[in-house]
């Protein structure tokens, strides 16, 4: 049964595949890792307007390493999760410095780069070096989940069980291993969705073991997560006051970005913390470097390993 849903799979995947600048045969392996990045928690249709102007921009590492980590974050836009945007700046230059300014290949040095867990590494190897790896993304375990062992959703946290079904999976050849990493990530993202799963479009529904059990609903149901009225709007609301200056501004004009003081007190300290914002002696506020100053996203980067 196996080997025909992945058949299955890939032969759907020929016909529905999306033409993503990241998956094309000329994407370099620093275009893949920065594609990687971008789409850690964030949408394919919001990331795509960044990642273009980003690669345009920043075409190599040794290019992002040049310029102040500012400029990193003011060009992350609204992707959200700027911090992203420091380990990206901060792996530029680990990449210009010492691997001679080219993403490496093995995935115990691509976890060592700021901000790259298993996932990151194994996607980057398996897509940009052609390498046998498993790639579990959310999109890869709830189809696995759905398709062999009839839940609706996965655990919060890949477990061994689901390693090793994964590893199961993967075609004997590296090249359309690969291939069918992002074929069954494709099929998640477009059909076998979150909220609303699309059965009668889905190629393997027929041998679907959570469709035959009458597609039953988790006990558990997730939560959306609230985003009106928190901390991370207001640090948003800040950052954004920031972007639209041509350098550091005053605090009366952050003062205007949100009308709770304390609150916006508050995010205003954890964006200094995380490195993403720099108070000035004259008291104002900027993004790293841009006064010109030596001091790099390291330090943040090392405080901030969590998204």
């Amino acid at each position: 049964m196996a080997t025909g849903n992945v058949t299955a799979i890939l032969d759907w995947y020929a016909s529905h595949q999306r033409d993503l600048p990241w998956r094309r045969p000329d994407a370099t392996a620093w275009a893949i890792l920065v594609s990687e990045v971008m789409l850690q928690q964030t949408p394919v249709a919001r990331v795509l307007p960044v990642y273009k102007e980003w690669l345009s921009r920043w075409p190599t590492p040794a290019s992002l390493a040049a310029t102040p980590a500012g400029d990193a974050v003011r060009a992350w836009g609204r992707l959200g999760y700027p911090r992203r945007a420091l380990r990206l700046h901060a792996t530029a230059r680990i990449l210009t410095q010492r691997h001679g300014g080219e993403v490496p290949t093995s995935v115990d040095a691509l976890i060592a780069l700021p901000g790259i867990g298993a996932y990151t590494a194994a996607a980057v190897a398996s897509f940009a070096f052609g390498q046998r790896k498993a790639v579990l993304d959310i999109n890869v375990r709830r189809v696995l989940a759905r398709l062999f062992h009839g839940q609706e959703r996965p655990p919060a946290s890949p477990s061994a069980a689901e390693v090793r079904l994964a590893e199961s999976l993967l075609p004997a050849p590296p090249a359309q291993s690969a291939r069918w990493s992002v074929a069954v990530m494709e099929l998640g993202a477009l059909v076998c969705t979150a909220a609303r799963p699309d059965c009668a479009s889905c190629p393997v529904s027929l041998s679907c073991a959570w469709r035959l059990a009458g597609s039953p609903r988790s006990d558990a149901r997730r939560r959306a997560q609230t985003y009106e009225g928190t901390d991370r709007q207001c640090r948003g609301r800040l950052l954004a006051v920031l972007r639209e200056a041509h350098g550091p501004v005053a605090g009366p004009r952050l003062d205007a970005a949100w009308p709770d003081p304390a609150q916006r007190a508050r995010a205003l300290d954890s964006l200094v913390a995380d490195g993403l914002v720099d108070p000035r002696p004259d008291g104002t506020f900027g993004f790293p470097e841009e006064d010109g100053s030596e001091r790099t996203a390291h330090s943040a980067v090392q405080k901030t390993r969590g998204l």
